[in-house]
């Protein structure tokens, strides 16, 4: 007798983790419940910082238009030094290039992201169950038994606690989060606006009353994120009156429109585990950390889309073993942003100029999987790429006006990319399983033609941005790295490789 289940995925968290693994679920064709303990959609500026890599996650969801329209650059800063303000470049301004569209960090504040991911879940049916947290579960070996805040019981086939640093997906499934809390170490963040303040500037104010002091203007609003480093065991009063004369006492500028206030303790924590049987981890329910670099929420987001694909191909019949793949690639990666950020954090605690700087790590582009689960290192590479990285971005130019790889690769499905004459004859022999998500195939060339499953390099850039020098096959997997290249024995090869990501035929 077959099992019923309410929902495929129940998640726990409608935070931008939370949020961008619903979508990719939904487009999936699974179905979903998300809830989130918070009364309603978070309000706050919070983590304001999309990297390029997040940004490249949102071209493939189909919402990065919208984030670039209500994002902006990140401004210059500016030391306030008594009468003087000395500007300074926390980072390199880029332009983007052929394999990098989007290379610059964009500053956006987080209610905004929520917001733009809630309205792509609204537009695939899904409605987010606010208000409600999952206090419990029981799983067994078919599925996930969890009681709500609200009283209700759900059936799922797997859970995912994407809910925060305090989650309590994480804490009723035993999961130590090993790392510590610096409780002393504090600071008020408000978003507000400030009379007579340039809006060209992130204003720091170093020591300022013993304060530390910064002013990052929020772009298309007339509202700034303005953080107060507290000295330790200093009870801040968060009533609006009293911040507004903190603030003038620190800097002589005057606060009005307070809408958010928080009070931050940063934490450098790591799950022990992101995978208990049918439940996982993903974002702050399996790392926190500390603000500077700009990095948990963009770790987040790309935790669920390195889930998202396989959950919906195990779902399909593929090899359990490719879940665990999720923390395999996931967990290392956490664990070396966590030690950047750590890094760049006790820099600014002692206002070295230096650990503001913001450069290629933290645009996390670099990421790769090589030498991880599904990238072994004897695995062949070509001049530039190795199975494992972030497969780049390229023009060409194919049916229905397509004149770039990422849009090529948009959408839930695996790409099959053949260059050489009999890389292409072996394109349309290989087999793929009608399961889960779809093979696309395209040949690529110099020459013209109407066959829509060909793509036209006719610079010749393509071909060089992927280090082609042979005949090669390039599987993609539908996160955006390279899942196999193959430049000979292509049947045996393919197929080794599809046992891994595929459901058995």
């Amino acid at each position: 007798m077959t099992e019923i289940h309410d929902v495929d995925v129940l998640i726990a968290g409608a935070g931008p983790t939370g949020s961008t693994l619903a979508a990719d679920l939904l487009r999936r064709g699974l179905t979903v419940r998300l809830v989130d303990k918070a009364q309603h959609a978070f309000k706050g500026s919070r983590a304001k910082g999309l990297q390029p890599r997040t940004q490249e996650v949102f071209h493939d969801l189909g919402v990065v238009d919208e984030a670039l329209a209500e994002g902006g650059p990140y401004p210059v800063a500016g030391f306030h030094l008594g009468p003087i303000t000395l500007p300074w470049r926390m980072m390199q301004n880029i332009k983007a290039t052929s394999s990098v569209p989007y290379p610059n960090i964009l500053l956006l504040p987080q209610n905004r992201t929520d917001a733009i991911l809630h309205r792509l879940i609204d537009r695939f049916g899904l409605s987010i169950y606010f208000d409600t947290s999952v206090d419990n579960f029981e799983q067994d070996s078919n599925g996930v038994t969890s009681t709500l805040s609200s009283g209700e019981v759900v059936r799922s086939k797997y859970l995912v606690g994407a809910d925060g640093g305090s989650s309590t997906v994480r804490k009723a499934s035993g999961i130590p989060f090993v790392g510590e809390t610096f409780d002393t170490d504090r600071s008020l963040i408000i978003d507000a606006t400030i009379d007579g303040l340039s809006r060209d500037r992130w204003h720091i104010w170093a020591r300022t009353h013993g304060k530390t002091v910064a002013a990052c203007p929020l772009p298309h609003s007339d509202q700034f994120q303005i953080m107060i480093r507290l000295t330790p065991n200093e009870k801040p009063d968060l009533n609006e009156d009293a911040l507004i004369l903190l603030f003038d006492k620190l800097t002589g500028l005057r606060l009005h429109n307070i809408t958010w206030t928080s009070v931050f303790r940063p934490n450098i924590r790591l799950a022990k585990k992101y995978r208990l049987d049918r439940v996982f981890l993903a974002g702050d329910a399996a790392h926190v950390h500390p603000p500077s670099g700009g990095q948990g929420l963009n770790t987040g987001v790309q935790d669920a889309y390195n889930l998202g694909w396989k959950i919906g191909q195990v779902l399909a019949g593929a090899p359990d073993s490719l879940l665990d793949s999720y923390e395999e690639e996931r967990l290392p990666i956490a664990a070396r942003v966590l030690g950047k950020s750590s890094e760049l954090y006790a820099g600014i605690d002692k206002l070295r100029l230096s650990a503001l700087k913001r450069g290629d790590e933290e645009r996390q582009l670099g990421i790769t999987y090589y030498a991880g689960p599904l990238a072994p290192s004897d695995a062949a590479a070509t001049k530039t790429l190795k199975v494992g990285d972030r497969a780049p971005d390229a023009p060409c130019t194919g049916a229905d006006g397509v004149q770039r790889l990422f849009d090529i690769y948009k959408g839930p499905h695996f790409t099959l990319l053949a260059f050489g004459t009999n890389a292409t004859h072996a394109l349309q022999e290989l087999k793929w399983s009608p399961g889960g998500a779809e093979l696309k195939r395209y040949s690529v060339g110099h020459g013209s033609g109407d066959d829509d499953m060909r793509l036209h390099d006719a610079s010749g850039e393509m071909q060089s941005i992927y280090g082609i020098t042979g005949d090669t096959l390039i599987l993609i997997r539908p996160d955006g790295y390279i899942g196999s290249i193959i430049t000979n024995d292509w049947k045996e090869s393919f197929y080794r490789v599809a046992k891994r990501f595929a459901p058995l035929q």
